[in-house]
């Protein structure tokens, strides 16, 4: 919890009280999308479009969920107090207009001392009314260790992409802004996009679902506990008719992993409706991708072969957010190990992370398995935790494997708030193991 406490004064029956406004530490789940080097899947559509969508050659991690309203109220707390470059939008505030069925993130104050809130039962509920430039700076605020303070280039303006007060509306600039080298928390690409939703998981593969749940027929949008699976939010039958609705208002859209058995095969959720999501793909001049179906649209736009090509980066809808993944880089490389009788490693420092540190942690050649998804590296022992250089040298471990066994020794990094991975299998499946280092 971030020791931010924002003071307001409100007036109540004649009563003159303080709220304290804490701002918290915002955590977003990701997954682990492997299997790099996958073959992309040719275009589905009719008219014999040749491109192949889906291939990434890395692994990287895709957010689990939706970015929802409660975070998206983290964010403002920390860099909206004056809300330079409308982070906010006043329809979110579905209390004040119900008509743009907003995410109901409410803002009080004036200008310079802003500040807003959104109720629990919204909270987990995803974010809308957000453009690309929106979440763009959201990326970047993440990147940036979730800092408070102005909109500036140590906040929402520099980071994963270099910003630095474009308009929210300036479709032809925001075209222009692309990944920086050393990247953290990125809008998706459509190829990572696509990968995450449809793939099969089931190695270096070309196998897609039609639809992110994991299935090839098109889901139900029913709300059942227990989910029984193939399960999303979307409308199902006449344009507007209220019974078409997995729920209706106010809320419309269901929580993160509503449908809890109705993941893709990587693990996210929602890759088949409750929100369209911005890519950071640009297909043409003008136009920003866009993909998957929503709760107010029917289930064919959810399809593989769907793909959203009319779409801006400033458009603002009660249907459209976004999530963001995790471009990790590779694992550490060239770990080297001396001295037989009392062990200390070095290895190769991660470029482009100049904040990182560095994990070191033992494990046993027979408790090593795996399958097409992970290599399980059983139980850990850390060695060093957070250490500031390449070197373990003044952790020495002097534990010798018992008769006709081995040790295996891994690293990972850490920068904030990024977790690095232990490393990756031959096929590209990542190293996991329990206990070893503290986070």
């Amino acid at each position: 919890m971030k020791a931010l406490q924002i003071m307001m004064c409100a007036l109540t029956a004649g009563v003159l009280v303080g709220v304290s406004v804490t701002q918290a530490e915002v955590v977003i789940e990701t997954i682990p999308v492997g299997n790099p080097g996958n073959p992309g899947e040719q275009s589905r559509l009719a008219n014999g479009d040749p491109t192949f969508y889906g291939g990434v050659d890395y692994t990287f991690r895709m957010g689990k969920f939706e970015v929802t309203a409660g975070q998206y109220t983290e964010f403002l707390n920390a860099v909206a107090a004056t809300d330079t470059y409308n982070l906010y939008d006043t329809r979110m505030d579905y209390d004040a207009s119900p008509s743009w069925n907003g995410c109901n993130i409410k803002r009080q104050g004036d200008s310079g001392s802003y500040t807003y809130s959104v109720a629990p039962d919204w909270a987990n509920r995803p974010v809308n009314f957000v453009g690309w430039a929106d979440a763009v700076r959201f990326a970047n605020w993440l990147h940036n260790g979730q800092p408070t303070g102005a909109q500036d280039l140590t906040t929402t303006e520099d980071g994963s992409y270099f910003i630095n007060g474009i308009p929210d509306n300036a479709d032809s600039l925001l075209e222009d802004v692309v990944r920086e080298p050393d990247a953290t928390w990125v809008i998706p690409t459509d190829n990572e996009w696509y990968k995450a939703a449809y793939h099969k998981n089931d190695g270096v593969t070309g196998n897609y679902w039609n639809f992110g749940t994991g299935s090839d027929p098109g889901p139900d949008n029913d709300l059942i506990d227990p989910d029984p699976g193939n399960h999303a939010t979307f409308h199902e039958g006449f344009f507007g008719d209220p019974a078409g609705f997995t729920i209706g208002p106010p809320y419309n859209r269901t929580e993160a992993g509503a449908h809890e058995n109705s993941s893709s095969p990587y693990g996210t959720f929602d890759q088949a409706g409750n929100m369209m999501e911005f890519t950071e793909t640009v297909p043409e001049s003008d136009i920003r991708r866009m993909r998957d179906g929503s709760w107010k649209l029917g289930s064919g736009l959810m399809d593989a072969s769907e793909i959203d090509d009319v779409m801006h980066s400033s458009d603002q809808f009660d249907t459209l957010g976004f999530r963001l993944a995790v471009v990790l880089g590779t694992d550490v490389t060239n770990l080297r190990g001396f001295d037989p009788v009392a062990t200390f490693f070095d290895w190769e420092p991660m470029l482009g992370r100049n904040n990182a540190v560095y994990d070191l942690a033992r494990g046993d050649l027979a408790n090593l398995s795996g399958d097409a998804s992970a290599v399980d590296l059983g139980p850990l022992t850390c060695i060093e935790n957070n250490s500031l250089d390449e070197s373990s040298q003044g952790f020495p471990d002097a534990e010798l494997p018992a008769p006709n066994t081995a040790f295996i020794y891994l690293v990972r990094f850490k920068e904030w708030p990024l977790i690095g991975p232990w490393g990756f299998g031959s096929g590209g499946e990542e190293r996991v193991g329990t206990g070893g280092c503290a986070p």
